[in-house]
């Protein structure tokens, strides 16, 4: 029965059964009132329903968490040996934490890679590769949008750069990046030590291969990546290398373990995914990532954007993505890698390089390198990609025939004066009316959830915010079309009403297809294949509907035309959990992570549920089903309000800590002519998730609201030591007095000179000694600005809010911190304020000075599902 006839049939008058047989279907068509099946035609039972979609549900959900722990296609290639590296990687790691400027960092890791190298060369000296060395300790300065944007400073920090060639020489050369510093208080095995231990391998698998390369590697072990990019600036902007290098790998993690995804590529040069997809062994590759990662919701970054924006030099960008709720604690250790990740990651890029080194097209990239590529693994098997050229020809040849399938509909004689045209929209109206009230519906409980304090239950068990959220989702819009069928079209058949809704989802999904084509999107694939399969799907099956109906072999045929979009679709609704969930552990304490999760989880049943409308309208009754949900849901919210489920764990399996910054920090505040103002000491403490200190302080109970810090606008960056400009996330934070500390290390600030320009602005000239991380605010009194600099290209960028925030570190044996800073004034200065409060903190990350007894008593109180990172810091303001 086609579609286009219901709402003819809906606002005819009702007409006695024997006046209702329709001429061209014959005795097929008696019975058109309400709930009376077609005879002759077959609807599904309500258990019939939700078991098919269970059982398709459940199966595609097995099939991708499958892929997902299958680390090798096929076993290892052999050529890579992941023993070797998880060597390397046990002892950079088995060095500790190593921050820019440390020891471990300075000394010994960077020893460790020059002795491994020189075993390299030595091994391989009598075949046909040449190995050069050399350690490079770049000073430098830039400015990047990361964070708010800040301006960057470094001073000495380190590049170990290896250059593999030919004996003959080489002109074009691939770069392989990774870092091997690490944040403070982590050893980094993932981010991105284990990164340098594959590249190890790769080094010694390539130096030893019989036939010579055509073109060279470099592979540079940066020191310098955890402090906003410095060292691989340093690299591509000043070392004489830099200049033949044609593309890069950069390896990377925002997880620990698991595979490593592709999920950034160019800016263009298609060229580089076609490589991957033909070397890689074991593929594992999303433009959707690409293009969320590059809309900067997610708050990271990594060296690719160093490369790309300084270097003009294309490249791919691969990061580990799994078990990011211990990434940058304390639990990231090399135990937790499984070598099957490692053999995986090395197999892959030992492969892209070979194929790399040996290409035409490294050598002329410039020939190949406009276009972009869609690209897409399916489960880990196989890598699809093609030109976006080609991306956009296929998606309006799909969209014409979505027209076309539509259109015939609209040209035949039931249709007359636009019925279906009609009807489709109404039906259109109702399920976008559906998703906009399940939307809010979902929401009003995540703010109930948030507002009696049961925020982020669902971090150590994910599959509840399913069960609360989920079970919202899926029963408000059930809830809302079977009331549409009910009330609505209580008229009309069911088995019409399945047919116009599957349409109704091929149009709206047809309608995100041609908006993200006309926004040159590459993931425009993903309704590209949420189109094209259902429609052909829906077309071959259409006999068998029209003659028997919704049988149940109907349906079983349909959700297997629906097997592989869905299957791609729910992989990639696990990769937008894995990396978000883990997020909201660290956004900070402005977002509430419930609005988010549960708006993730909402959006995942429209997407999920948009063919399975179609069931709705076939199937006889949905009240047990409905009945179901709502039990689930209630049972759920009244576990989650009793706090059953406590956020974090300490689970040595599979820990979920709470993250907590503590600096134990002096703050002294100068006046204009130098005197102290007042002088401060306590144990400033920062939550980085939404819950605050509320879990916290019936552990602490010191550690309450009496000691909430307010942000003193008048002071540069509220007048605390912030390491990086995050003040924007992090608003809840708390201080406890404390004695006062006393560093061994020297900090000294002070001013040099004060000149007026001949153009009347006031040049301030400083010096700044102290330990290797520093941070410098500048905060423009009212009616001045800061008009140049010494930093960058001279001109001050990144105004936040009217502050300036200066990130600086040094290695070893730097020299004194000199700067100079450009003020115009205001036409009244203030006498009392001056033109400019500037304002310097020190951070002491390591070696004795990171302890005081205070901070440590306090560290003891902690639960053990807590992380802290913690450290000794003062803060200096000075008013000119």
């Amino acid at each position: 029965m086609d579609g286009t006839e219901l709402l003819e049939r809906r606002v005819k008058p009702r007409q006695p059964a024997a006046e209702q047989r329709s001429t061209e279907r014959g005795a097929a068509e008696r019975g058109a009132g309400k709930g009376k099946p077609e005879a002759g035609l077959q609807q599904l039972s309500e258990a019939a329903a939700l078991l098919l979609l269970g059982l398709f549900v459940s199966a595609q959900w097995a099939l991708v968490q499958l892929s997902v722990h299958q680390l090798l296609i096929g076993g290892g290639g052999g050529e890579f040996s992941p023993g070797r590296a998880r060597k390397h990687l046990e002892h950079i790691t088995g060095v500790g934490p190593r921050l820019v400027g440390s020891v471990e960092n300075e000394v010994l890791t960077v020893n460790y890679l020059l002795q491994q190298v020189e075993l390299v060369r030595a091994e391989s000296a009598d075949g046909p590769q040449a190995i050069t060395v050399d350690v490079q300790r770049p000073t430098g300065s830039f400015s990047i949008d990361f964070l708010g944007g800040f301006t960057s400073y470094y001073d000495r920090v380190t590049n170990i750069a290896v250059r593999l060639e030919p004996k003959t020489g080489a002109q074009h050369f691939m770069l392989a990046n990774c870092h091997f510093d690490s944040v403070a208080n982590s050893p980094g095995a993932s981010d991105d030590a284990v990164s340098c231990a594959v590249m190890l391998e790769v080094l010694r698998s390539m130096a030893n291969l019989s036939t010579p390369l055509t073109h060279g590697v470099i592979f540079l072990f940066n020191g310098a990546e955890e402090n906003v990019l410095q060292a691989s600036h340093g690299f591509i902007t000043q070392h004489p290398w830099a200049k033949q290098v044609r593309a890069f790998l950069n390896l990377e993690a925002a997880g620990v373990g698991g595979k490593e995804v592709v999920f950034q590529t160019g800016p263009e040069n298609p060229w580089l995914v076609q490589a991957y997809v033909h070397a890689a062994k074991h593929p594992f590759a999303s433009v959707v990532g690409q293009e969320v990662f590059q809309s900067g919701i997610i708050p990271s970054d990594t060296d690719f954007r160093i490369y790309r924006d300084f270097g003009n030099i294309p490249g791919i960008d691969l990061a580990f993505i799994e078990n990011g709720f211990i990434y940058h604690t304390k639990y990231d250790t090399s135990d937790r890698i499984h070598t099957d990740s490692i053999q995986r990651a090395g197999d892959n890029i030992l492969a892209v390089l070979k194929h790399l080194v040996m290409s035409e097209k490294l050598a002329d990239s410039s020939e190949y390198r406009h276009g972009n590529m869609v690209f897409f693994d399916l489960l880990g098997v196989v890598v699809v990609a093609y030109p976006a050229r080609v991306g956009t020809i296929l998606n309006y040849m799909v969209t014409m025939a979505t027209f076309l399938y539509l259109a015939k509909k609209c040209s035949l004689p039931s249709n007359a004066g636009g019925r279906y045209v009609r009807e489709l929209a109404y039906a259109s109206c109702v399920a976008l009316l559906s998703w906009f009230v399940t939307l809010l519906s979902v929401l009003i409980v995540a703010l109930l959830v948030t507002l009696i304090g049961r925020s982020m239950f669902w971090y150590s068990h994910f599959y509840t915010s399913v069960c609360l959220y989920g079970s919202a989702a899926v029963g408000k819009m059930l809830l809302v079309h079977t009331l549409a069928k009910n009330l609505y079209y209580g008229r009309v058949r069911r088995l019409e009403l399945g047919e116009l809704f599957f349409d109704v989802s091929l149009l709206l999904w047809c309608c995100v297809l041609v908006y993200l084509t006309q926004r040159g999107l590459c993931s425009a694939y993903v309704p590209m294949l949420m189109v094209a399969f259902p429609l052909a799907t829906k077309l071959l099956l259409s006999g068998h509907f029209r003659n028997k109906g919704a049988s149940l072999c109907y349906a079983v045929l349909y959700l297997l035309g629906l097997a592989l979009p869905y299957a791609h679709l729910m992989f990639l609704i696990w990769v937008v959990f894995e990396i978000f969930t883990p997020i909201m552990g660290r956004s900070g304490t402005e977002i509430p992570p419930d609005v988010v999760l549960a708006s993730l989880v909402t959006v995942a049943t429209i997407l999920l549920s948009s063919f399975f409308m179609h069931f709705i309208y076939l199937a006889r009754s949905t009240k047990h089903v409905l009945a179901a949900l709502g039990t689930i849901f209630t049972v759920m919210f009244i576990l989650v309000s009793c706090g059953l489920f406590f956020p974090y764990s300490a689970d040595p399996a599979s820990p979920r800590p709470k993250r907590v910054i503590i600096q134990h920090t002096t703050r002294t505040f100068h006046a204009v002519d130098g005197s102290v103002e007042r002088m401060d000491s306590g144990l400033w403490i920062n939550s980085l998730d939404y819950t605050g200190m509320s879990h916290v302080t019936p552990h602490i109970p010191e550690i309450n609201d009496t000691i909430r810090t307010r942000c003193a606008d008048d002071l540069p960056f509220c007048g605390f030591p912030w390491f990086l400009p995050v003040k924007f996330l992090v608003k809840k934070n708390w201080y406890l007095p404390t004695p006062a500390v006393s560093p061994k290390s020297t900090f000294e600030f002070r001013l040099l000179s004060k000149q007026l320009t001949e153009w009347g602005a006031v040049k301030l000239s400083f010096e700044a000694k102290g330990p290797s991380h520093m941070s410098l605010y500048l905060l423009p009194q009212a009616g001045a600005s800061l008009t140049g600099w010494s930093f960058g290209d001279g001109t001050p960028q990144f105004d936040l809010n009217g502050e300036y925030f200066i990130f600086y570190s040094h290695g070893l044996d730097a020299p004194t911190w000199n700067f100079w800073l450009e003020v115009q004034p205001p036409p009244d200065p203030s006498d009392e304020k001056g033109i400019i409060s500037v304002a310097i903190s020190s951070h002491y990350f390591f070696g004795d000075d990171r302890r005081t007894p205070e901070l440590d008593s306090l560290l003891r109180k902690f639960p053990d599902w807590a992380f802290t990172s913690s450290w000794v810091s003062m803060y200096q303001m000075y008013r000119y």
